[in-house]
């Protein structure tokens, strides 16, 4: 079965999830979706699975950006009607997971899971509690390592913006390696020609040659969101612009 990972952990850490998924089955196919989250963001690790889960058949995903490792927060396996979420109780698997149609959600027994590794440490529950609970899902053991759980549950919105007649408040989710903004604005809200941005009036455009070199251009990107660019230039750069930054926009 198909297993992924994404995390805020960079390069080594994963190598080692690796290690325990697959010390528990060999046959696990295991995939990264992104190593690269920024760091305690839990949002855009979010948005990130839930862009990405749905091009997988059946797998189980698992997602660790936690803040809160080594606290009271409760590491949870979402089983839903297509995939499995593994991933901390503060709401990254949460959007995915109710897309996908939550029909049970499990509480997983860290002093069981860490049996596996013989450890159980305050700051690495990547590898001692969720690699673990995401290799026994993949092989239908969950059971083994976790239980019914019927309580409360982090719940994360990642639509968040607000549309009040021509003006759009949203959010910039990432920066991407090119320099352009990803917002979660959904393609839906945006009906003009131009939005305006800081006083800018920048084209809403199909491409990025509608545009000449260096000029700034707004387009829906490839996760159906509105997208803040510059042709061949880095539209953060140019307007001082960071990810969880809330942006107010105009359309004419």
């Amino acid at each position: 079965m198909i297993i992924t990972l994404l995390t805020d952990f960079g390069d080594f850490y994963p190598g080692v999830m690796k290690g325990v998924i697959l010390k528990i089955n060999p046959k696990a196919i295991v995939v990264d979706i992104s190593h690269s989250v920024e760091p305690q963001n839990v949002f855009q690790g979010a948005f990130l699975l839930y862009n990405a889960y749905k091009f997988f058949p059946n797998a189980v995903h698992i997602a660790v950006v936690d803040p809160g490792v080594g606290s009271e927060r409760k590491a949870l396996a979402f089983e839903c009607r297509n995939h499995i979420f593994i991933a901390p109780d503060n709401g990254i698997a949460y959007p995915s997971a109710r897309e996908d149609g939550i029909e049970r959600i499990w509480v997983i027994n860290e002093n069981k899971t860490s049996e596996v590794t013989g450890v159980l440490s305050s700051t690495f529950h990547g590898r001692d509690v969720f690699a673990p609970a995401g290799a026994y899902a993949s092989i239908g053991l969950l059971k083994e390592v976790a239980e019914p759980y019927e309580g409360d549950i982090a719940k994360l919105e990642l639509f968040d913006y607000v549309v009040e007649g021509n003006l759009i408040r949203c959010r910039i989710v990432f920066i991407d390696r090119f320099g352009n903004a990803v917002t979660n604005l959904k393609a839906e809200y945006v009906k003009g020609r131009y939005v305006v941005f800081e006083g800018v009036k920048i084209p809403i455009v199909r491409c990025y040659e509608d545009v000449k070199k260096g000029e700034p251009l707004a387009l829906i990107g490839s996760f159906g969101t509105l997208e803040l660019s510059i042709r061949e230039g880095s539209f953060a750069e140019e307007f001082g612009v960071k990810s969880n930054d809330f942006v107010e926009l105009e359309q004419l």
